[in-house]
């Protein structure tokens, strides 16, 4: 069964042609896959449970560094690219990503320009290569792909993701069959070159999928596309699964589906933003102010990263209408503040050793050193609070960078993440 690959140029995803009917009766014949799938999780619940409450138990408990921690996805725009490496430097990020389409396989050459240009400034690259269903009905197609891309791109960027979001059938597979015979060959390939892979890039809570993939699949870095923009704020609960309940329970799947001990990525989150029309990526609920935005992905990264089971996460993207860090509409890019609160973070956090959480039921207060400096990111997901510390306060800051003039009487805890200096 194939559809035509509709691509939305505003969201910059494809559309979802295929008629819901028509993809419950394909998804119906797929009845043994999906079966296949459940074999292989049905005696890994319990040994993954035991493992989850363990790892969850420990979160937020150990010290960890937060070492080329943050990477920031770009695209290449024709003639804004002295703008586009500008901002990249302003946000203080050395790890990029950039989307590879397999059916844009004629602009390799220009990708490969702009991969020599990011590396020749010093950032390190991620190649996503991205799948649509003439991929799987084409194979040999799409191993020419990947040839010419490892080819072109692969002495300018440190390692490739094997397909993208392939758990919706919008990007063309249907089931983990499928996706197995799209990436098997990436690996006879990437060997010769010396290349590394990263994947399955699976996207959103279904993390049933990685036994069954890493099981099979030697990947280098094993990946997820983790959003939780459909509840809003990290803290908040899918069916009670916190964005940090999310990062305990993946690393139990991944740690339980494959001995090798890799590294584990977020390859992709953002939260889409009200009022930008056919930009955004999303409707309704999961569409946030930009002051949430901001707020919203300093609080992510640290949940997430702090636990000492993420060792990088990639926000999506550094210029986008609906979502990105900087907004592209109109004849000046304009930053967001969730690019004054990316670059704060990434100044404030990177290099830096996670030391500890304090123990409020209220609020969120972690503790890092770098260098010789001692330091707090701190919030409250709930209504604003006074927080008194159990030690002098030298300098805040606040989300976006700005000096706060610390008050004897305390520091009031809102939503928005603020750095205390010890």
């Amino acid at each position: 069964m194939s559809f035509r690959f509709d691509w939305n140029e505003f969201a910059d995803q494809p559309h979802n042609v295929a008629p819901r009917g028509q993809r419950l009766k394909h998804h119906v014949r797929r009845a043994g896959g999906y079966a296949t799938v459940l074999a292989w999780n049905a005696w890994k619940l319990g040994p993954v449970w035991l493992r989850y409450r363990r790892l969850r138990k420990q979160m937020h408990r150990r010290q960890s560094e937060f070492k080329k921690a943050f990477g920031c996805a770009v695209s290449p725009v024709d003639g804004r690219e002295k703008e586009i490496l500008s901002l990249l430097a302003e946000t203080g990020v050395r790890q990029t990503l950039v989307r590879v389409p397999s059916w844009e396989k004629r602009g390799l050459e220009r990708m490969e320009r702009f991969f020599r240009l990011l590396r020749g400034e010093g950032f390190d690259v991620l190649a996503a290569l991205l799948q649509n269903r003439d991929d799987v009905l084409n194979p040999a197609g799409w191993r020419d792909f990947l040839a010419e891309a490892f080819t072109r791109l692969g002495p300018w960027c440190s390692a490739f993701e094997v397909g993208h979001a392939w758990n919706r059938t919008k990007w063309g597979v249907w089931d983990y069959g499928e996706y197995l015979d799209l990436a098997a060959p990436a690996f006879g390939l990437a060997a010769p070159r010396g290349l590394k892979l990263v994947g399955p890039a699976v996207i959103d809570f279904e993390f049933h999928l990685y036994p069954p993939i890493l099981a099979v699949l030697p990947f280098d870095t094993v990946s997820s596309l983790l959003y939780v923009d459909r509840v809003g704020a990290p803290e908040n609960g899918q069916a009670g699964w916190t964005a940090a309940d999310k990062v305990a329970l993946l690393k139990a799947f991944v740690e339980l589906s494959t001995p090798r001990r890799n590294p584990l990525w977020i390859t992709e989150v953002n939260w889409p933003l009200q009022g930008t029309g056919l930009y955004s990526p999303a409707s309704g609920r999961p569409n946030v102010t930009e002051e949430e935005q901001a707020d919203f992905l300093v609080r992510y990264h640290i949940l997430c990263l702090a636990g000492g089971y993420i060792d990088r996460i990639y926000w999506w993207q550094l210029i986008a209408p609906g979502y990105g860090l900087v907004d592209s509409r109109g004849d000046a890019l304009r930053r967001r503040p969730a690019f004054l609160a990316y670059r704060t973070m990434t100044e404030q956090l990177e290099g830096s050793v996670f030391l500890g959480r304090d123990p409020s039921p209220w609020a969120e207060v972690f503790h890092f050193r770098r260098g010789a400096d001692r330091l707090a990111a701190c919030w409250t997901a709930g209504r604003p609070r006074e927080y008194r510390f159990d030690r002098p306060v030298r300098r805040i800051f606040d989300r976006d960078g700005r000096e706060v003039k610390p008050a004897s009487s305390g520091l009031r805890l809102e939503g928005s993440p603020r750095y205390v200096y010890f």
